[in-house]
């Protein structure tokens, strides 16, 4: 039984404490825009996240009755996904009519968790030990990309520059025995790549300060931020000193302020993008993104969060690896010469790529056919998507979701401008990367 190739499908949305208020929400925004059957818009609530994909825990649907989920729809089509597809990805069930990644938008007003997630081996065991809260044995790497201005805590600091911070910030040293910080100061200096010594003293410092007494990280919390506060701030803390302030204010007395010394801090603008592997720590902070992942929802929490902490599975699972922020940076490049107004993203994964179209005023934009399913999202504009040269087509506007399948040459048409993001998974194309 055949089916159309190219459908619009409605995602879900996650009200959660650290969303943008109503329609300060880009999540708010693409929900009421695209007219979300059942969606009702509440002005006083936070809107954070809108899912599309076929994670269990929030399916995205079709638009028809007949066909409840997207998952069940694919199972039963296998061809929207592909052979080569089913094949790489049977062992993560995509022979079930799942797809191994997740495509999600974030509207952030209020710091998420200081937050890692699990590598495959991992996210078996703790979804074996404790399946309430770690819900599915997969790994989670992600990749997010800037709608507006965004904020981020990711991945540790060279170590030079921790090591500056627990020499003029005493509030921070107090949480750590001495003899650890003289070992880490010891070996901090070195012009080397960090080597499995440099890592256990890194493991070492972190470990001390998100496990140490509630007692004194609050005082020495309270008084860092009094010190702040009077304008007492060493040189090298000035550019922490807000980032501290405003986590204080948003979790008081919480140990997760004190990550943005050991923590890189980056102020992206928008189409600017980070990936984290397995095992990075980071928390987002604020601003709108687009974040594509494997389809997981696994997160080990430690900070900055009322949700279950789990600091000895975060301590362990991460990869220590310290290094200046440029390092989670992914450039977008050209995706092909037939498609100048598209830009790629191909992060190290083989999971997914994320395909962003920019079309300015009217005109057309060809993508050749992928052999692998795509997640589309409209950003900005409208206009329309066309397939079977043409013959088939499907009104776009702002905040529809749309999917795209296997081998299908599609036409993005803008009226007065356009603006798509599609993530997909092209084995070809991550075996050539």
């Amino acid at each position: 039984m055949s089916t159309a190739p190219v459908f619009k499908i409605i995602p879900t949305t996650q009200k959660y404490d650290w969303g943008k208020i109503g329609l300060a929400s880009t999540v708010a925004q693409y929900a009421s825009a695209s007219e979300i059957p059942g969606f009702s818009l509440d002005e006083t609530a936070p809107y954070a996240e809108l899912w599309v994909g076929t994670h269990p825990s929030s399916p995205s649907r079709l638009l028809t009755v007949e066909t409840p989920s997207l998952a069940s729809h694919l199972a039963g089509h296998p061809e929207l996904l592909g052979s080569s597809i089913l094949s790489r990805f049977a062992s993560e069930g995509s022979n079930e009519g799942n797809l191994p990644f997740l495509f999600k938008v974030l509207s952030i007003q209020k710091a998420l968790s200081i937050q890692t997630h699990p590598d495959k081996a991992t996210a078996e065991k703790l979804h074996k030990e404790k399946p309430n809260v770690y819900k599915d044995a997969n790994h989670k790497p992600e990749m997010a990309i800037a709608l507006t201005p965004f904020e981020a805590m990711c991945g540790f600091l060279p170590l030079p520059r921790i090591a500056a911070f627990l020499q003029s910030t005493p509030e921070l040293s107090a949480l750590v025995p001495s003899a650890i910080v003289d070992r880490f100061l010891g070996i901090s200096n070195s012009s080397s790549p960090a080597g499995p010594e440099e890592k256990a003293a890194l493991k070492d410092v972190f470990a001390s300060i998100m496990t140490a007494d509630e007692a004194l990280f609050k005082e020495q919390l309270s008084k860092l931020i009094l010190r702040y506060e009077n304008g007492g701030v060493q040189e090298n803390e000035v550019p922490v000193k807000e980032l501290v302030l405003r986590l204080n204010s948003q979790f008081p007395g919480d140990i997760g302020a004190f990550c943005a010394f050991v923590l890189n801090f980056v102020q992206m603008q928008p189409g600017e993008a980070i990936f984290l592997a397995a095992g990075e720590p980071h928390a987002y902070v604020s601003g709108d993104i687009l974040e594509c992942m494997a389809t997981s929802d696994n997160v080990i929490r430690a900070g900055l969060t009322p949700k279950l902490r789990d600091v000895p599975n975060l301590v362990s699972g991460l990869t220590y690896q310290a290094a200046e922020v440029t390092k989670h940076f992914v450039k977008p490049s050209a995706f092909h010469d037939s498609s100048p107004h598209t830009r790629i993203y191909n992060p190290p994964i083989p999971e997914f790529a994320v395909l962003v179209v920019t079309l300015e005023g009217s005109g057309t934009e060809t993508h050749s056919a992928i052999d692998g399913p795509s997640l589309g999202i409209v950003t900005e504009g409208g206009g329309n998507v066309k397939w079977n040269d043409g013959g088939s087509a499907l009104g776009l506007a702002r905040g529809d979701v749309f999917f795209i399948g296997a081998g299908t040459e599609v036409q993005f048409q803008s009226e007065g401008g356009l603006g798509v993001a599609r993530a997909f998974v092209d084995v070809d194309l991550k075996s050539s990367s």
